[in-house]
């Protein structure tokens, strides 16, 4: 792993302010099923750092101390392997806070995980999916051989439960980023041709489209100067 963080260039960005704290983003761990060339926290399966539950349970306090926050939103790594996932959801919900899910799609179909989606959507969880392109060769370059398959076997199936169907108020929504250094394209038109393209020869519909940029750390930024492109 080359190192990054002498790289980084020092700016005179002004510094930030925090002000009212309404979205509380809980990093459960860098444990995953995937290992994507793309991921700035080098997380991958062999990974074994997660949040405890006692973290958890200081996480579930804050929240109940802290009527201001009405979002959370969990990552990972995948967050669904931490131990604690479904309780620290029951619990943000009970309390009535919009809970998103950043989910790689594929975890649904990993061994134990076969009744996760239907527990989202029994929770009516938001869940924003990774899918750096709609193109099959790809997302497999980027994330690794038969996971577009799976992630659009993981579409079908939260599709079947309402996730991406008007109406039903379960959001959907996908994430694109680019594969080298690069800014990705206006949001809007590439949005429109996720919708044309999974729909028309896939069938899968989803709400919305986000695009963001890589940070060029850890797994990403290594690759970027194994590459020259640092």
């Amino acid at each position: 792993m080359h190192a990054t963080l002498p790289l980084l260039r020092r700016t005179d960005f002004p510094a930030l302010k925090r002000r009212v704290l309404d979205t509380l983003q809980i990093n459960l761990g860098y444990r995953c099923n995937q290992s994507c060339l793309h991921c700035h926290v080098n997380a991958g399966p062999k990974r074994t750092e997660e949040m405890t539950a006692e973290t958890i349970d200081a996480v579930i306090d804050f929240i109940a101390a802290s009527p201001a926050v009405t979002t959370l939103d969990l990552t990972g790594g995948a967050p669904e392997l931490n131990p604690q996932f479904r309780r620290l959801v029951i619990a943000a919900r009970a309390r009535g806070l919009r809970v998103i899910d950043r989910c790689n799609l594929t975890i649904l179909e990993e061994p134990g995980f076969e009744d996760m989606a239907a527990f989202l959507a029994g929770h009516r969880v938001e869940i924003v999916a990774s899918l750096p392109c709609y193109l099959e060769e790809n997302v497999d370059q980027q994330r690794g051989k038969g996971v577009f398959e799976s992630s659009l076997r993981g579409l079908r199936q939260l599709n079947a439960l309402g996730y991406g169907v008007d109406g039903s108020g379960l959001l959907l929504n996908l994430v694109y980023n680019p594969q080298g250094p690069s800014l990705p394209p206006p949001q809007v038109a590439l949005q429109a041709a996720y919708k044309q393209h999974l729909g028309e020869k896939y069938g899968v519909a989803f709400n919305e489209l986000f695009t963001l940029a890589n940070m060029p750390i850890q797994r990403f930024g290594s690759m970027l100067i194994s590459k020259g492109q640092f």
